[in-house]
């Protein structure tokens, strides 16, 4: 009875969810939105200021207890650095235990952006729509940048719509996130949105939220993942597919190149569950957007997605590209 917290828990260590039950004796349980490795998201009616909230539940597991202390630090942090509101980050509004559960509640919002490209049938989105949406996100990333905190998630599913009739966004799941200073995974970032340097176990910062963003700002145009790898190897493989082999000096220090490369550190072609190969250097950003014939567009993408950390652009910086400073029309417009 005790390894299943006196019945309230299933095996997983998951608390066992009842619509229309009570979380503290004021949170009313109305629907189940997700589950994660961390745990649970439910919608829930707060009783006590008549709000709707979401609430996560995390594991009951000693590991997801101590990421999850480190996210509500994060997300205290987040309150006290824009108090205002304004840099589109989630806001927690509480938190507290519950049945020996960790329990987070925040704003609650509508559909998140990989709903948004699904509902859009994956066509993709205007240019003046994906600005919109680009210059919000670079706020975020610009107000995590100052204060050295890695998002270690970015993508589609990561980014909600505030209201599902307009354009205004906020970043959610700091559940990976971490301070520059206290990285504590090599294991991060969803699949199609993992940086180069991460796939090739080289030391990371910030600059990996730059690279997931190049690719969540494509995917809205296209309405596709740009790189859409099976597994690891065939992640590395999109990328060099566009991109082209990495330099020798960033092979080199990659902790696991005998998996990509042989031992001439040149890149091992493997086929995916189609059969289809992928060789470096075959196909080019121009082509994968689809021919867009916008130029600057085009520039933005490819400073987001440099194998060098080091030369990609920051989020000050992708603020100032003359993609975000003119406006469809060609007039220039501020980026304040």
């Amino acid at each position: 009875m005790l390894s299943t917290n006196f019945g309230y828990d299933d095996d997983r260590g998951d608390y066992k969810i009842i619509l229309q039950d009570h979380i503290a004796y004021r949170y009313e349980v109305v629907e189940v939105l997700g589950r994660g490795s961390f745990g649970q998201v439910v919608k829930c009616f707060d009783h006590k200021l008549s709000q709707w909230v979401a609430i996560k539940l995390i594991r009951n597991k000693k590991r997801f207890h101590a990421q999850a202390m480190t996210e509500i630090r994060i997300l205290e942090k987040l309150v006290e650095w824009d108090p205002d509101d304004q840099y589109h980050t989630i806001k927690m509004t509480d938190y507290f235990y519950f049945r020996k559960h960790l329990c987070i509640a925040f704003e609650c919002l509508t559909m998140n952006l990989y709903e948004f490209i699904k509902m859009n049938h994956f066509h993709g989105f205007s240019l003046h729509l994906i600005r919109r949406i680009a210059m919000q996100l670079l706020q975020s990333l610009t107000l995590l940048a100052k204060h050295d905190v890695i998002h270690c998630d970015l993508k589609p599913e990561n980014i909600m719509l505030e209201h599902p009739a307009k354009t205004s966004i906020k970043v959610i799941d700091f559940g990976s996130s971490c301070f520059e200073s206290e990285r504590m995974y090599t294991y991060i970032q969803s699949r199609f949105y993992r940086s180069p340097e991460v796939i090739l176990g080289l030391s990371y910062h910030k600059a990996i939220d730059m690279w997931s963003f190049g690719c969540i700002v494509a995917e809205l145009y296209t309405g596709l993942p740009l790189f859409p790898g099976e597994n690891e190897q065939e992640q590395l493989s999109c990328i060099m597919e566009m991109m082209g082999a990495p330099d020798k000096y960033l092979v080199d220090r990659s902790s696991r190149r005998k998996l990509f490369f042989d031992s001439l550190g040149r890149p091992r072609i493997v086929a995916n569950s189609k059969g289809k190969k992928r060789l470096p250097g075959t196909k080019s950003l121009y082509q994968a957007l689809k021919c867009c014939q916008d130029i600057a567009f085009i520039d933005f993408i490819e400073r987001c997605l440099s194998w060098d950390p080091s030369k990609r652009m920051t989020p000050q910086e992708a603020l100032r590209h003359e993609w975000m400073t003119t406006n469809n029309n060609g007039f220039i417009q501020s980026s304040s």
